[in-house]
């Protein structure tokens, strides 16, 4: 049976996803100073939604969910909406919206994947995208900025332009300056500060990817045709970004609860899991890629059904892994 089989029957604890929200407090650059939020004038940029009491050494982001789109990138932009929504993770921060009642904060950026890419270096550009020569600090030898997916994309997913020019590099400096550090610094506090109290920070780093993409299971073929493709594939660098016990948990439950899982194949971790994940220094790097298939309509972009039962089970798994953490922590 597959994990979100529509006939399936949830269990008396699959409520609603809205239900699993109500004990979450959302930090979104309110007037009123709440900790984590941007400034003012970056309202839009990010928001957290946190627990009453942080009570696991866990921190849930999602870099890729985000779809507020400027008039001023849409009007620059040649591609309409639905073009640009394909490259949103869409949905992951509904997904996880659960984690605040396990006690564990969710960042999120607002800002759409297709303006800037949180989850690459700072400057990870394609210089054929600019009208002038880069500065030498930009890594303009990255094999993603060559596939047009840089920190600022020159495609989308499907291979489509975005612009129909070259751009400056001023527009990308800005973009970095006023979308890509606010969300980092404000990653980077959640992660220091849960590491300040438990001594131990685990960042679990929320994607989805396309099922035309998905690797396939890996389960002998049979009479009803080609293996199906993987449900969930968990990335931590080859063990290099988290303790072994994190991944191991996060496997084992997923697959408890029905879904196929692949380990750093094709997804070992982006720029967050790389740059974060450093179990020598008490942080913990994990990314997460769910098939979109299991949630959504990949072509129209509206969420099924299952979304709801997803979001259980993914609330489910982060505080599995907050058990792992803590255990961690105590450990020292």
């Amino acid at each position: 049976m597959s994990a979100l089989d529509p006939d399936q029957s949830p269990t008396a604890e699959a409520t609603s996803a809205d239900a699993l929200r109500s004990g979450a407090r959302s930090d979104s650059g309110a007037p009123d100073g709440a900790p984590g939020a941007p400034p003012a004038e970056l309202a839009g940029v990010y928001d957290i939604l946190s627990p009453r009491l942080q009570d696991i050494p866990l921190v849930c982001a999602s870099p890729h969910s985000g779809c507020d789109y400027s008039i001023a990138f849409r009007a620059q932009a040649q591609l309409d909406s639905l073009a640009l929504r394909r490259s949103e993770d869409c949905y992951v921060d509904r997904i996880f919206a659960g984690a605040p009642t396990t006690g564990a904060p969710l960042l999120r950026a607002l800002f759409p994947r297709a303006f800037v890419d949180a989850n690459r270096e700072p400057f990870e550009l394609d210089p054929d995208m600019f009208e002038e020569a880069l500065p030498a600090f930009v890594n303009r030898d990255s094999p993603r900025a060559a596939a047009g997916l840089g920190t600022v994309p020159r495609v989308v997913a499907s291979g489509a332009a975005i612009y129909g020019g070259k751009l400056r590099f001023a527009d990308a400096e800005a973009r970095v300056a006023a979308y890509y550090r606010p969300y980092h610094a404000a990653l980077r506090r959640l992660v220091d500060a849960t590491r300040g109290r438990f001594g131990l920070a685990v960042v679990l780093d929320c994607h989805s990817m396309p099922s035309a993409g998905a690797p396939t299971a890996r389960i002998t073929r049979s009479i009803i045709g080609p293996a199906p493709a993987v449900d969930v594939v968990l990335g931590d660098c080859h063990g290099a970004s988290c303790a072994p016990e994190l991944t191991d948990a996060a496997e084992s439950l997923l697959r408890a609860m029905g879904y196929s899982v692949a380990r750093n194949n094709p997804y070992a971790g982006g720029y967050t899991t790389r740059h974060y994940g450093a179990p020598e220094a008490g942080v913990h790097a994990l990314q997460v890629e769910i098939n979109r298939a299991l949630y959504m309509d990949e072509a129209t972009l509206e969420p099924a059904a299952s979304l709801s039962l997803l979001g259980l089970h993914m609330t489910r798994l982060v505080a599995a892994l907050g058990d792992v953490a803590t255990d961690l922590a105590r450990r020292g």
